[in-house]
């Protein structure tokens, strides 16, 4: 493996120890917000920012790890019985189409992050906060997700495979 690839595969592992770290957070703050509640206080306006930021980025920030590791949900029945020449055709068109919708969702979220600097968007509720850096996730987030699918395009092993009752 060259050391780029190996670079590359440490970045998106990277990205998914932080969404996993803000799934920690969001849990830690629910738990927090409702013991403050409980106590008869009303918990800091930032404590509920944080956590709707949290789930927009961990979301965004996970799914290249989750497509790398076969992680989402896709419908077994249709393919169960499927020949292994035409499941492994099958497999990588469908791997094609994924990575064409996740590029053309990586440009279009370029386009937004270009739009929010050249319009100085901001987010306005309890800080002033740059839409930019909330939107700069989307180009990053989908270009990764087009590199994952497009490594299944290539790889020997189809994404879809009935080995390792992966099917």
């Amino acid at each position: 493996m060259s050391p780029v690839v190996r670079l590359y595969d440490r970045f998106v592992d990277a990205l998914a120890v932080i969404s996993g770290l803000m799934l920690i957070w969001l849990m830690i703050a629910v738990v927090l917000s409702v013991l403050i509640r409980n106590v008869g206080a009303q918990p800091p306006a930032w404590l509920f920012t944080s956590t709707e930021y949290s789930m927009f980025y961990l979301t965004l920030l996970g799914a290249p790890w989750l497509v790398r590791e076969k992680g989402h949900v896709f419908v077994e029945i249709a393919i169960t019985r499927l020949p292994p020449l035409l499941l492994s055709a099958l497999s990588r068109i469908v791997m094609f189409i994924c990575a064409g919708i996740s590029l053309v969702l990586a440009w279009k979220g370029l386009e937004l992050v270009i739009s929010n600097i050249q319009d100085g968007d901001y987010d306005v509720r309890f800080y002033f906060i740059p839409m930019w850096i909330f939107t700069i996730t989307y180009p990053i987030s989908f270009s990764l997700m087009a590199v994952e699918f497009t490594r299944f395009i290539f790889s020997k092993t189809p994404f879809h495979s009935a080995e390792n009752g992966d099917v």
